[in-house]
């Protein structure tokens, strides 16, 4: 048997965190190189603060749903996430893109992200961090993070990645 790959589905996607310097930053989700989401501290987009998550048909290379947990200020947005995750279905490209901050009330949803393989339980006050996963694989899981404020002002964080489809022959 051998894999004919049928569709690849190029990922790049930017979290921001939030500054004290009034400086802008941008995040974003792009499928093949065009932009389907975008956010911005201080920009032309949305805040969009929190935890963005978005699902992702590798086949087609679009975007099928965009959920948003505002972590930062809502109590009960970590529970949300948690449930959110518990239910996608083992297969699910999911996206996953900080804005502003996250860290309030993420605590809920952290060891499921882990087991997933995005272990974000070190990102602080306006720490940034992005991840591309398949759920029920950890180890396709690509993850970039800065820790604090400063670090996430310092280097953008972003990842990119190729997910592709591919039947057996």
């Amino acid at each position: 048997m051998f894999c004919v790959l049928l569709a690849l589905c190029a990922i790049e996607a930017q979290a921001y965190g939030g500054n004290a310097f009034a400086q802008t930053r941008y995040a974003y989700l792009k499928l093949n190189g065009v932009a389907v989401w975008q956010a911005s501290w201080l920009g032309e987009y949305p805040l969009n603060r929190g935890v963005n998550m978005m699902i992702v048909d590798p086949s087609s290379c679009t975007l099928q749903e965009w959920r948003r947990f505002d972590t930062s200020v809502e109590p009960s947005s970590g529970n949300r996430l948690l449930v959110y995750l518990e239910e996608l279905s083992e297969g699910t490209v999911l996206v996953g893109i900080s804005c502003d901050d996250t860290s309030t009330y993420l605590s809920s949803a952290l060891p499921t992200l882990n087991a997933m393989g995005a272990d974000v339980s070190d990102v602080g006050y306006r720490g940034a961090f992005v991840f591309a996963m398949e759920k029920g694989d950890p180890s396709k899981t690509v993850l970039d993070k800065q820790a604090s404020e400063e670090a996430a002002y310092a280097r953008h964080t972003r990842i990119s990645v190729t997910f592709g489809r591919c039947d057996l022959l």
